[in-house]
């Protein structure tokens, strides 16, 4: 079920979205702001692109959108103040443990078939992650409300892997991704009012900075969503931990957070964990491909 380019595709944009959480933390912007700007940036310039190429967003497409829209938008406004009120590790990781959720809902609603060898790696994954967590707790930024709101972030994400899953069955990937942000804009533009009293504009800097979001994680969701076509919801939830690996590495090169010993530890063991899925998972796509070719020349 897994294609090669599927497979690439997610990890490309696992890339993308680690180091979109490095801009967040850094951006001159309040983190609900930033998720109702930037989530409304891409609903104008995605739908202007649709327009453009002469398409169009029907109303069945934007419906079949609309719960994936609204997961991710609340989840990016809640993830991004969470990611501005811990440390980067900890806002990560927690996030990533996504796939214990993602996982379990993927067998019983899309009858995905996940191997003995994939729930034991996703285990040694996550205890890797939880000693980057470990690890980072005794940091001075580090904050139990952020932890907390992190929390909550990760449930909105696997609610948006599995609606985003179930919605890109019926539609293409690019008028997908136009639906997602138009509702996501719509649904955050109540939050973002009451957030700062009234509907504060950026500045031109800021915009900058949104821009960036847009371009870098942005089109990491829009590889994401394609990459679902062509792959099961389970490996794309374990690519996922390679997030706050990414993230902790970027945030203790360019942010200047610390990385102790333990964090090191769990980082390898993630980064372990996943290779061994992906070299299995490219393998196994091999193999299903030249049996099919197998089967069409008898």
């Amino acid at each position: 079920m897994n294609s090669r380019a599927g497979t690439l595709a997610a990890i490309s944009a696992i890339v993308l979205w680690s180091a979109g959480n490095l801009i967040v933390r850094d951006a001159p912007m309040e983190g609900v702001q930033i998720a109702f700007w930037r989530v409304s940036l891409g609903a104008v310039s995605y739908w202007l692109f649709l327009v453009m190429s002469g398409r169009r967003l029907t109303l069945s497409q934007l419906k079949a959108s609309a719960p994936a829209g609204a997961a991710i938008a609340l989840e990016l406004a809640v993830f991004f103040v969470a990611i501005k009120s811990t440390t980067v590790a900890n806002a990560t990781v927690i996030a990533a443990l996504q796939p214990l959720v993602v996982i379990a809902i993927g067998i019983k609603r899309f009858g995905e078939h996940v191997t003995r060898t994939l729930i034991v790696v996703s285990a040694i994954a996550i205890t890797g992650v939880i000693l980057v967590v470990f690890g980072s707790s005794a940091q001075a930024i580090w904050s139990p409300r952020g932890d907390v709101l992190a929390v909550v972030a990760m449930l909105l994400f696997a609610a948006y892997f599995i609606f985003a899953k179930h919605a890109r069955a019926a539609v293409p990937a690019f008028e997908f991704q136009t639906g997602l942000w138009v509702v996501g804009a719509v649904v955050l533009l109540p939050v973002a009012v009451f957030d700062a009293g009234g509907l504060v504009f950026p500045t031109s800097t800021q915009w900058l900075w949104l821009v960036a979001l847009l371009l870098v994680p942005g089109t990491g969701h829009f590889v994401m969503n394609w990459a679902h076509g062509s792959v099961s919801l389970s490996l794309t939830s374990l690519l996922n931990l390679g997030t706050p690996v990414l993230s902790t590495l970027g945030a203790f090169v360019f942010l200047n957070e610390d990385l102790g010993p333990v964090q090191i530890v769990g980082v390898v063991i993630v980064i372990a964990a996943l290779a061994i899925v992906v070299t299995r998972e490219s393998r196994n796509s091999i193999i299903d491909r030249l049996a099919a070719e197998e089967v069409v020349d008898l």
